[in-house]
């Protein structure tokens, strides 16, 4: 065992201490940029006019669907593409 005196930090100690300060610095951080962003989209939704209502668009007809292949038809491409020979 190694002899240290008392109240001497090892050197993973000593990096925990460190790794942990600067997640408290991070959080920190994010915390008064997050006050900051909030703060500025409150001031602009305040500052913005009023939405005006939407008006209702008249839909266009919709266009004839074609009309789905039949299946002998799709038997046939197979046969003539070398495919069930």
């Amino acid at each position: 065992m190694s002899e240290k005196p008392h109240g001497e930090k090892s050197d993973g100690d000593k990096a925990l201490t460190q790794y942990e300060a600067e997640g408290r610095a991070v959080r920190a951080n994010m915390e008064k940029l997050r006050a900051l962003r909030l703060a500025k989209e409150a001031a602009e939704a305040a500052a913005a006019p009023p939405a005006r209502a939407k008006t209702r668009k008249v839909a266009a007809k919709p266009a004839k669907k074609a009309a789905p292949a039949k299946l002998s038809d799709w038997l046939a491409n197979q046969q003539k593409g070398g495919f069930r020979t």
